[in-house]
């Protein structure tokens, strides 16, 4: 393999981010906006209904497509950069994997601490569902799960490495593995709960706006596992050496 900086890989990282920027807007433009204006509906029906409607400072239409992709642009571009320091360390410090089978696993991984597992917990509510008074709380215990869970996937990972020689590979992952989800059914059991869900808004629409914030997260990383992995063996693995011309013998 060729010797190639960081820096050249968090360019590529973040390009890749882009990219997942891109199809992060896509899915969220199309499953999650609509999903989004039939809650804003229901949230401006109830303000009508008591006088308290306000005109938006931005309109929808902006909302939705020049503010949704500046926004998943910028969250894509970093998230790019932070996962493909990620990789400079886990390179071949997992196992024998190249360069493209490290970014998937970098990028699975990083799905599972930073998205699935933080959305088990506190998954994403639509538009007028949650006590405005109440959003930094939310904030900080979304962000506190994430947190917790950033560092117990990298504990399991450590204590499986540190097992693997005792256990094999095999069992050394089952155990970490195991590990893992005890640990985060303490966590889940210790954070306080946030039901913030009025009685009288459609348990459909919720859940499908969850869904939709679910699979923008799963565009995110599966756009950047294949893209990134494509960039990095393109700078890591040694171009094949052309074959020399066999020269007729006389």
């Amino acid at each position: 393999m060729n010797t190639v900086s960081p820096r050249a890989l968090l360019v590529r990282g973040m390009l890749a981010g882009l990219l997942a920027g891109v199809a992060a807007f896509l899915v969220a433009y199309l499953l999650g906006e609509s999903k989004v204006d039939a809650a804003i509906a229901i949230e401006e029906a109830g303000e009508a209904a008591h006088d308290h409607a306000e005109a938006a400072p931005v309109s929808r239409a902006l909302q939705a497509t020049a503010g949704l992709g500046t926004g998943t642009l910028l969250y894509g571009i970093a998230l790019g950069g932070i996962a493909a320091l990620v990789f400079c360390f886990a390179l071949g410090r997992i196992g024998r994997f190249g360069p493209r089978a490290t970014a998937a696993l970098v990028s699975g991984g990083l799905f599972l601490s930073v998205g699935l597992v933080p959305f088990l917990k506190y998954p994403a509510n639509p538009p007028a569902v949650g006590d405005p008074d109440t959003v930094v709380r939310r904030t900080t215990l979304y962000l506190l799960m994430i947190a917790l869970s950033v560092l117990l996937a990298s504990a399991a990972l450590i204590l499986g490495r540190r097992l693997a020689p005792r256990l094999g590979n095999w069992n050394a992952s089952v155990v970490a593995s195991l590990a893992f989800v005890a640990a985060l059914a303490v966590a889940y059991a210790l954070l306080p709960a946030v039901n913030e869900v009025p009685e009288d808004f459609p348990a459909a629409l919720i859940w499908q706006f969850r869904l939709a914030s679910l699979a923008i997260q799963a565009a995110v990383w599966t756009t950047f596992g294949l893209v990134f992995g494509f960039l990095a063996e393109r700078a890591i693995a040694p171009a094949a050496a052309p074959k020399e011309a066999v020269q007729p013998t006389s």
